[in-house]
């Protein structure tokens, strides 16, 4: 009785997957043209190139995120109290009340023209603060 490996290698495929539960965690293998088995590679290319989407679709998300709580963390040196002054790294009790008292201001960059704040200083905070124009 002659039996055809192609066909022997199913059966065994087969059996093996039903009986011990591999087929959900592995895909048999395929076949080529000669019955021998073949890596299935493209397979494991296109599931990493999925993986790699998703990571840059959520890090594309996450970069956002930053940005929106950075623009909420932007503090307005016109109308701020002390305590959200202080809030900003670099910005102590001192700074805050040289910021207060020196109120209002046109823009940013007049902490530094008008010496409020040392340049390191502002150099570190400009990113967070903004001199919203003071209404009359």
């Amino acid at each position: 009785m002659k039996i055809c490996t192609k066909s022997a290698l199913i059966a065994v495929t087969l059996l093996f997957s039903t009986s011990l539960g591999f087929a959900a965690e592995s895909p048999a293998p395929a076949l080529d043209v000669k019955g021998t088995a073949k890596s299935v590679g493209n397979s494991v290319k296109s599931d990493a190139k999925a993986d790699a989407a998703t990571v840059k679709q959520d890090a594309k998300g996450k970069a956002a995120d930053l940005k929106a709580a950075a623009k909420a963390k932007i503090v307005d040196i016109n109308t701020a109290t002390a305590a959200e002054l202080k809030a900003i790294p670099g910005i102590g009790d001192a700074f805050s009340e040289k910021i207060i008292a020196g109120r209002p201001y046109a823009n940013k960059t007049q902490l530094k023209s008008r010496k409020i704040l040392p340049a390191t200083v502002y150099e570190q905070v400009k990113d967070q603060i903004i001199a919203k124009a003071v209404k009359k």
